[in-house]
């Protein structure tokens, strides 16, 4: 009998490539956007036909319920939330109503209409922190600094009382940095392959940047999505952290970039030195060994060939609209 999803965050980064990966599996995929005259379709726009949008807001409690009665979901993918940390400090009351209470209004729903309903949400890496262990697994603790890491502990604690007090098939993904040509332009994956491909077609001279020796575990968005699936694929829900295991500087990134478009860094990257972000998290890096064990996956795509991806992305984009002649 054929499933269906509904996922929350639908049009972001990780909900495209979940909805290609469910719609591949012969889904129904059912996504929630907040206003669909003007929500940006961009990433999904391809696929667009063959999904079902749904208004509903993770501030509205009844009209989570609504959507739920209205889609009838086997699984539920919580995607939703405010990504951008340095957002996450201008408006921390409005990050913590998505993030953190948004979830427990959407498990709520849940409960109240189906109780046998799959869920998963979307836990971050950022929960980690001020690490106080190195790589970091499912035990270790939690120590966030930012709202949108406090909000993210929130959610995952929430989705683990659910479990276990209610019985809800709950699972939560302890994601690391996860990115793709579908990265919106204020993370700096994206902001330095936008910049190295502006650089190369000659549209730039310089690219400015923060701290290049902030270090992260990247992986490819694409690869994650399929872990979240496995997780509801389960026969008892759990969570699970998901990354490479590998780490790498944002210098790295820059080098890696640049070498690929037959560039020096040295010659194009200035540093920007005004305040940065309250607290910088350091040394995120997985230890997925759980997800490798009980899920069977594993990251296809490397760092060098995400990096490769991205740059031949951002270069087709700008070829695109370069007027011809």
């Amino acid at each position: 009998m054929r499933k269906t999803a509904l996922i929350t965050g639908i049009t972001g980064q990780d909900g495209s490539y979940l909805a290609e990966f469910l719609l591949e599996k012969g889904y129904r995929v059912a996504g929630m956007v907040r206003h669909s005259g003007t929500e940006n379709l961009d990433r999904i726009q391809h696929i667009l036909a063959r999904l079902e949008l749904h208004q509903g807001d993770l501030l509205d409690q009844p009209s989570l319920i609504s959507l739920i009665e209205k889609v009838e979901p086997d699984e539920v993918y919580n995607l939703a939330a405010q990504t951008f940390i340095p957002t996450s400090w201008k408006q921390p009351v409005l990050n913590g109503e998505f993030t953190a209470l948004g979830v427990t209004r959407l498990l709520e729903a849940i409960r109240l209409v189906n109780s046998r309903i799959r869920f998963y949400q979307a836990s971050s890496s950022e929960m980690f922190g001020k690490v106080l262990e190195s790589p970091q697994n499912e035990k270790t603790p939690f120590s966030p600094r930012s709202p949108y890491g406090v909000s993210k502990v929130y959610g995952h604690f929430i989705t683990v009382n659910y479990r276990e007090s209610h019985g809800l098939f709950a699972c939560s993904g302890i994601l690391f940095n996860h990115e793709s040509p579908r990265r919106a332009p204020e993370f700096v994956s994206r902001k330095v392959t936008q910049g190295v491909a502006r650089i190369k077609m000659g549209l730039e001279k310089q690219l400015e940047l923060r701290d290049l020796d902030s270090s992260r575990d990247w992986g490819f968005a694409g690869d994650y999505v399929e872990a979240m699936w496995r997780m509801l694929q389960l026969d008892h829900p759990d969570d699970f952290v998901i990354g490479s295991g590998r780490i790498h500087t944002v210098r790295q990134l820059v080098d890696k970039a640049f070498k690929y478009v037959g560039l020096s860094w040295k010659k194009y990257v200035s540093i920007d030195k005004s305040p940065c972000r309250p607290f910088e998290a350091a040394r995120l890096v997985a230890n997925p060994s759980k997800a490798r064990e009980k899920l069977g996956w594993k990251p296809t795509v490397n760092f060098d060939s995400l990096v490769q991806m991205m740059v031949d992305a951002d270069l087709k984009k700008l070829a695109e609209k370069q007027p011809e002649g």
